[in-house]
């Protein structure tokens, strides 16, 4: 009986926190209260202090320094990303279904908003997709593998949308998808010149403002990705 009317207690020591972030308009990396401010001003005891912070800490509304004191987290999608991963993981009963949700969701996101960027993507713009395109090149011409620079690209392709939570989002799913792919054993990828084919195809759509075509270049580029989350491929160029 102690555990569940405690548990309330933090919840709600919990949201006092975050209002008083709130009110206060305190930014990322801005000082919280000490604890001793906290319980006073909260009415409540040193330890249900310590867990409402630490529940916080967990989602990163809150970041605790030891020694130094408690500030305001950078509130960032890294607790999206660990429960997308362990419920994925979980699901030891259909792990390519299992894929197939993780794609389908960040493929409705860049199909969808692809076809803005071809309105609102400028030449100097283009020039850096291009160039993330030229440095996969040379990186396959090694014959390295390049996981980074294709992250690179899909974040950089929808900078010129002037929306801050697109690429965030792209970046939780595509860690995710690396990550269970990752887990789930490692066949080849395709072959560099293919991935460099399918990212180059889009910006030559992009450059002649051609949405549909931008569109359809990227639906090939996911085809390819489902194919081999189908195998249980780790890739995702």
């Amino acid at each position: 009986m102690r555990r569940m009317s405690e548990e309330p207690r933090t919840s709600r020591i919990q949201r006092q926190v975050v209002q008083l972030i709130l009110d206060r308009r305190l930014t990322a990396g801005a000082p919280l209260p000490t604890e001793a401010e906290l319980m006073a001003g909260l009415g409540v005891s040193r330890n249900s202090v310590r867990e409402a912070l630490k529940a916080l800490q967990a989602l990163d509304i809150v970041e605790i320094r030891h020694g130094y004191g408690t500030y305001v987290g950078q509130a960032s999608l890294t607790p999206l990303v660990h429960g997308l991963t362990f419920r994925t993981l979980a699901r030891h009963d259909d792990d390519t279904g299992a894929l197939a949700e993780i794609l389908q969701v960040r493929e409705v996101l860049e199909e969808g908003l692809i076809r803005r960027v071809a309105a609102t993507v400028t030449e100097a713009e283009l020039d850096r997709l291009e160039g993330v395109v030229t440095r996969m090149e040379r990186a396959g011409g090694t014959g390295r593998s390049f996981p980074e620079l294709d992250r690179e690209f899909h974040e950089m392709l929808y900078a010129s949308l002037g929306n801050a939570l697109v690429p965030q989002l792209l970046g939780a799913f595509w860690t995710v998808f690396r990550r269970v792919s990752g887990a789930r054993g490692r066949p080849d990828d395709p072959s560099p010149e293919i991935t460099v084919g399918r990212h180059r195809d889009i910006v030559t759509a992009l450059r002649a403002r051609d949405a549909e075509g931008a569109q359809r270049a990227m639906a090939v580029h996911f085809r390819g990705i489902e194919a081999r989350a189908a195998q249980g491929s780790r890739g995702v160029g």
